[in-house]
Parts: C-alpha cells; structure tokens; sequence
C-alpha cells in the first residue's frame, strides 16, 4: 500500500519543483534586466542616477517577492 502511495505522489514532488524553479528563473531574468536597464539610464543620465536606483531597487523588490512567492506556492 505504502508502495502505491509513494509512486502517485513523486510525480507531485517533480512537478512542484519544477514549477517552482521556473518561477525563480522568472525572477532571476526580471532581476537582470531591470539592473541592465537601470545602468544603461545612469549611463545616458547619469544626474539622475538616485531617482533611477530608487526605481530599480523598487523594481527589483517586487520581482523578487513574486519569485518568493512561486516559491511558497508551488
């Protein structure tokens, strides 16, 4: 009996770290691009250069708790 039960619920466990996996690579390619972004603006401005981290630590923020959030949920 213990058996069964362990072969229906792997496929459960993979699948759950699969999705979980993708959603912190979604995280982790949104982290990146919203850093290049945000040095590729201080390079064109950089007097703006607080404004911008401001944003991009905002950004960064929210990306990652998403990403947590795939985590937990997955």
């Amino acid at each position: 009996m213990l058996d069964i039960i362990a072969q229906v619920t792997a496929p459960a466990g993979i699948t759950g770290n699969i999705t979980s996996a993708f959603g912190l690579l979604g995280a982790a390619i949104g982290v990146g691009l919203i850093g290049t972004k945000a040095a590729e603006s201080v390079g064109r401005n950089p007097g703006a250069s607080g404004k911008i981290l401001v944003q991009a630590i905002i950004g960064m923020a929210l990306a990652e708790g998403l990403g947590i959030l795939a985590l937990f949920l997955a």
